[in-house]
């Protein structure tokens, strides 16, 4: 029989033989799901009042939301803090006008003068003046990316208002 079958549709026994199973397979299970079980379902209330709220704090849809809230700022300065998103916030209030060409000597820089550079934050700053403490001065500009968190976008930002002595 698997024979015939199988010359007439182009499949080997083997294939025919699968394909009857999966679909016996198929069958009895629509059979035990549809007249077998007999399972209502149970729909549980869950309340997301609290995380609705907290959205709405967070997200600046709550009407009675102040945003001038010294506890929204702390807020604010905790997660920048903990995800380490300092050049995100310090980029947005930085005045990058005060800066000229090759202003900065890499060598020398403490860290309030490289916060002054575009997406230089604190962290990044500490980690350029670890970076030549340990290594001693730079040679390049270009060895500033070899601290982490400055990339060759970042550099090609930042390197026109750098000298080195």
């Amino acid at each position: 029989m698997f024979e015939k079958l199988s010359k007439k549709i182009g499949f080997t026994e083997t294939e025919i033989f699968v394909i009857l199973f999966l679909a016996g397979l198929f069958i009895c299970g629509f059979i035990y799901v549809e007249f077998i079980k007999n399972d209502t379902a149970e729909y549980k209330h869950i309340d997301y009042s609290k995380q609705d709220s907290l959205f709405a704090y967070y997200s600046n849809l709550n009407t009675e939301f102040d945003p001038d809230d010294s506890m929204v700022d702390s807020n604010l300065e905790i997660k920048r803090r903990v995800l380490e998103l300092s050049d995100t916030l310090a980029y947005a209030t930085k005045d990058i006008s005060s800066l000229t060409e090759k202003s900065i000597n890499l060598n020398t820089a403490g860290i309030s003068e490289l916060i002054k550079l575009p997406g230089i934050g604190e962290k990044t700053a500490e980690k350029i003046i670890q970076l030549r403490n340990t290594r001693g001065n730079f040679k390049r500009i270009e060895e500033l990316m070899d601290v982490s968190g400055i990339g060759e976008v970042k550099f090609n930002n930042i390197k026109m208002y750098l000298y080195i002595d």
